[in-house]
């Protein structure tokens, strides 16, 4: 559905969809969210590594030769050592949720894309002249309280 300005070229809003088009891309991207998880896990060993290795050149000795590089190695291997029990778990859920993401989007664009369908309809409907005013309303209230969300239309006599 194309939104236009309201103006002096365009008085009225048209809701006419592209007919057989589908233009929808879903903004989930699977490799983005691998992406983030890995660095998210990178991050978080980088952090522990750290913390770890500022706490072991409490207990090497000052005297000791090298003392800074032995305590950066015991830093790289508390975080290898996270890297490699947490990444897995965390790109498992981060796989399912991209899927649970990806199909409640679709769900979304494909209810977005039916009431477009609907209103183009509707749209077309008002323009036809040989439509009574009576049905044009009528149609036009189910749309409304159908995209109002009101489930329950009473039609009277």
């Amino acid at each position: 559905m194309y939104i236009q300005a309201i103006g002096r070229c365009c008085p009225k809003p048209h809701f006419a969809a592209n007919e057989g088009k589908s233009n929808y891309e879903n903004p989930v991207s699977r490799g983005t969210e691998k992406g983030l998880t890995v660095l998210e896990s990178l991050g978080a060993g980088a952090l522990l590594g750290a913390t770890a290795a500022g706490i072991s050149t409490c207990f090497i000795k000052e005297t000791a030769k090298h003392r800074y590089g032995k305590a950066g190695l015991i830093g790289l291997a508390v975080m290898a050592a996270t890297m490699l029990l947490t990444l897995p778990a965390k790109l498992y859920d981060t796989k399912l949720r991209a899927f649970t993401r990806e199909k409640e989007m679709d769900v979304f664009s494909r209810d977005r894309e039916l009431k477009s369908n609907l209103l183009s309809e509707v749209d077309k409907e008002v323009k036809d002249e040989e439509v009574s005013l009576d049905q044009k309303i009528n149609h036009y209230a189910t749309m409304q309280m159908a995209t109002n969300g009101a489930g329950i239309l009473i039609k009277g006599a």
